[in-house]
């Protein structure tokens, strides 16, 4: 049985991850920042998981955190088999360089960049071991092309650092049978983020070129598939998942 650690995977795009990969019998290590009622009503709604499923606290900006949450993911299953990096601080508000704090600044690259780089060091010894791992990574849409998106200087920033980062980790990792792919979400905001495909189906979205909002199963399904044991194709991949979305640049 294969396991995934999930970051940030009790809530939004996370959980529907966490949910998919349960589905289709996997172990799964959720790491968690502060949420405890959040966590509290999974306990409940995924009780027939109980077996599969592990919680554990941390905030991905701080290293010691990360340690233990993948220590405990370890102890738990004996093997991280998927390793999905869905954390990563965001700050909605929109606002020039200039205006950011230090802080602001630092925790979006800690928590975006910096937080992936101490759980691929923690991790993939361990996948080597086996010769065989599968790495996510979440980006924004056309950052592969190192876009400058306005007012979301330091996100934008530290994402755009993490494609080099995951492309990077494919071809050293390539002859251990690792992957590493990014997901790049479209305009998923609210309860989408927790909807399922056909949720969103009921509801025209003029805001989108397909007709319809991206939800949670949307990108739930395409790191599905990149798990996969025969999808070791795909690697290095940057792929947008946006129904068309242009969020980049709409607001220029």
């Amino acid at each position: 049985m294969r396991h995934a650690l999930i970051t940030a995977g009790s809530k939004g795009l996370g959980k529907k991850v966490s949910e998919q990969l349960l589905q289709e019998g996997c172990n799964v290590t959720i790491s968690y920042r502060s949420d405890e009622a959040a966590v509290t009503r999974l306990k409940d709604e995924w009780s027939e998981y109980k077996d599969q499923l592990l919680f554990t606290q941390g905030d991905v900006t701080k290293k010691e955190d990360i340690m233990h949450i993948v220590d405990e993911a370890f102890s738990a299953f004996g093997t991280i088999d998927f390793l999905i990096n869905n954390a990563g601080p965001y700050i909605f508000e929109r606002k020039k360089l200039v205006d950011y704090t230090d802080t602001e600044w630092y925790t979006m690259l800690e928590g975006n960049l910096s937080a992936v780089f101490h759980l691929l060091k923690k991790t993939i010894p361990e996948m080597r071991k086996q010769k065989f791992g599968r790495i996510i990574t979440y980006g924004f849409q056309g950052a592969e092309s190192a876009p400058g998106w306005v007012n979301r200087s330091a996100f934008s920033a530290a994402k755009v650092g993490l494609v080099s980062l995951t492309k990077t980790v494919a071809f050293e990792e390539a002859e251990n049978g690792i992957t590493a792919n990014m997901v790049c979400p479209g305009d998923i905001v609210g309860d989408m983020k927790e909807a399922s495909i056909n949720e969103a189906r009921k509801t025209f979205d003029r805001n989108t070129p397909i007709g319809r909002s991206g939800t949670g199963e949307d990108i739930a399904r395409m790191i599905s598939f990149l798990c996969q044991e025969d999808s070791d194709m795909v690697t290095g991949a940057i792929i947008d998942v946006t129904g068309g979305v242009d969020v980049v640049h709409r607001n220029r």
